[in-house]
């Protein structure tokens, strides 16, 4: 790139409708009255997937550009009327120019354009896969089709659930192919790894970076040797040149990222009976509730029918699904995080564990540090800012208790004693700006004790504190933090990673630089994953745009790409001038 400076019930036509695809090539499917019935053969964990030929799904070679929707007229349509993103528009969109980088020198007010002279370290970031079992009883798709609880309704239901691990293999391939032209030192998935926090969905995803082959199916795996995103495929897996490292999200610990587990939502998501839950505003209130189905995907079907959802009215019988043992909730009222950290110890890719040791599945913390590269005086502070508990009112805000407080403390003194430079990697952000182009403050941590306020005032103690890396929010957005006193050393930069599930559905790169008067450089960049139209990654790409438009994310005359790439330039206290002085490979 250039660098400048409808919801219903089951029905009889359904089922003809369903059945009359590749027949003769698919599980048997049964129909009991009023009761959808996806049935198979094999035990609890579902049938074997049919015999079928495994595929790939190579990305293209095309360059890098910008994915721009094209405007629309509003059009009265459902999210889950799928075939009609396509025909009222919703999902248009076209290549647009290379996008340019902005500088920013708001923190280094003493930068007077040196250029930069040396490589200090690049990497990649993606965050909120949300690699979802879209057969799962224990959604919440009802909803989000309804218009129920929370703003988001895209996040209790998108048809871009149906091809997740497609996704993920497709940006995989895109990084594996840009650490050809300039290799990567290291790279992070920022959290929200599983959609659900199922075991399956957590092993799709560290499979698929590891180069596995998928079933992106479960239950009757019904649809596997006939619907594209079914299909078995090859992944291509990362390269092993480059070590990654997880941060945990909200996702990764509890029901939809919104309610801490319990007997209602571990049983649902193992059990053949379709969630049966409320419908408001409040997702943990809704849960205790009854009096909706909240249905699956049917994967019989090239747009992923929703069946099985709506009033419990509407159906004579509940209805029910293949249950599947391998849906098991990674969650206990024991510990959140501490399965979910196991299995980082299962993988072929490099590091073992992932950045989590034996001591963060002692303690049950998820948080760790450490330098990648022992003659470049950068470090990582991997922060768990994720609540905590079963008491909660909101599990997708932001916390820290005493522990993961004094732990940030204790890292940070050790860093500035140690004159490192810092970056601290977090899912939630700390009071971001609200948007691209707002730059009012958006809260994200309620407190009570370590609000937003409180914990940047410490931050702020810190100049080696150059970077704070999010996700959560599913947006590009970059915020200056400026420390009150106006000592520009004492700032750092907030860069958030938006979402691989939802629209622009791309990952960042970092490439940290020093200058020539020894300020140092983060050129952030946003990537697209290098998707074939046809394949579901790509088709994928289109329902994103089309269910944000339908959710209200992005007005239907907003034709941009919803990215930003950038240079950061970071002014350095005269210590730290001189111990990054020779630091780095020069550039060419």
């Amino acid at each position: 790139m250039p660098r400048p400076r409808e919801v219903r019930a089951f029905s009889r036509r359904d089922f003809l409708r369903t059945v009359g695809i590749g027949i003769g090539a698919l599980p048997t499917v049964g129909l009991g009255f009023g009761t959808l019935q996806l049935t198979g053969c094999g035990g609890s964990a579902g049938p074997t997937p049919p015999i079928t030929r495994i595929v790939r799904w190579p990305i293209s070679s095309q360059a890098q550009r910008q994915v721009c929707p094209v405007a629309v007229s509003a059009k009265p349509i459902s999210p889950a009327d799928v075939p009609g993103y396509a025909a009222y528009g919703y999902s248009a969109w076209n290549y647009g120019g290379p996008l340019p980088y902005e500088l920013r020198t708001d923190l280094a007010p003493a930068y007077t354009g040196a250029p930069n002279v040396a490589h200090l370290l690049n990497y990649f970031s993606m965050s909120d896969i949300h690699i979802a079992d879209k057969e799962s009883p224990a959604q919440s798709i009802y909803v989000g089709i309804a218009g129920g609880y929370g703003s988001n309704g895209s996040s209790s239901y998108s048809p871009i659930i149906l091809s997740t691990p497609q996704v993920l293999d497709a940006a995989i391939q895109t990084i594996n192919a840009l650490h050809k032209v300039t290799p990567f030192d290291l790279g992070f998935s920022l959290g929200d790894a599983a959609d659900n926090t199922q075991y399956n969905e957590l092993r799709w995803f560290l499979d698929t970076i590891d180069g596995k082959v998928i079933t992106p199916s479960s239950g009757a795996h019904v649809g596997a040797a006939t619907i594209d995103y079914q299909r078995p495929f090859y992944a291509a897996g990362l390269n092993p040149e480059i070590p990654w490292y997880q941060v945990i999200g909200n996702h990764d610990q509890f029901w939809k990222g919104s309610v801490f587990d319990d007997s209602k939502t571990r049983n649902a998501r193992i059990a053949t009976a379709i969630l049966n839950m409320g419908n408001n505003s409040d997702p943990i209130e809704a849960m205790a509730e009854t009096g909706y189905y909240m249905g699956v995907v049917n994967g019989l079907m090239p747009y992923g029918d929703i069946l099985g959802d709506g009033p419990e009215g509407d159906f004579p019988t509940p209805p029910a699904i293949v249950a599947d043992a391998s849906r098991y909730s990674l969650s206990t009222s024991a510990s959140t995080t501490v399965n979910f950290m196991q299995q980082f110890f299962t993988t072929s890719s490099n590091p073992v564990g992932h950045g989590f040791g034996q001591d963060n599945l002692a303690s049950g913390m998820a948080c760790y540090s450490f330098v990648p590269k022992s003659d470049i005086p950068i470090k990582f502070i991997v922060l768990d800012d994720t609540v905590k508990g079963p008491d909660n009112t909101n599990y997708a805000a932001g916390a820290l208790d005493d522990a993961r407080y004094n732990w940030l403390v204790d890292e940070l003194n050790a860093g500035q004693a140690a004159n490192q430079l810092m970056v601290i990697c977090a899912h939630v952000p700390i009071l971001p700006q609200t948007s691209l182009t707002d730059t009012t403050p958006h809260p994200m941590w309620p407190g009570p004790d370590y609000t937003e306020p409180y914990v940047l005032n410490k931050l702020h103690q810190y100049p080696n504190l150059i970077l704070w890396m999010a996700g959560h929010r599913h947006v590009n957005v970059v915020t200056k933090q400026e420390d009150p006193s106006g000592d520009p050393t004492l700032g750092f930069w907030e860069v958030e990673t938006c979402s691989l599930r939802d629209f622009p559905q791309q990952f960042r790169t970092f490439d940290i630089r020093r200058n020539r008067d020894n300020t140092v450089s983060i050129i952030i960049t946003n990537v697209d994953p290098a998707v074939q139209d046809n394949s579901p990654a790509g088709k994928s790409r289109g329902y994103a745009i089309g269910a944000a438009r339908i959710y209200g994310d992005y007005a239907l005359t907003d034709t941009s790409s919803q990215s930003y790439n950038a240079e950061l330039v970071v002014q350095l206290t005269p210590v730290m001038q001189s111990v990054i002085s020779q630091a780095g490979t020069a550039l060419k």
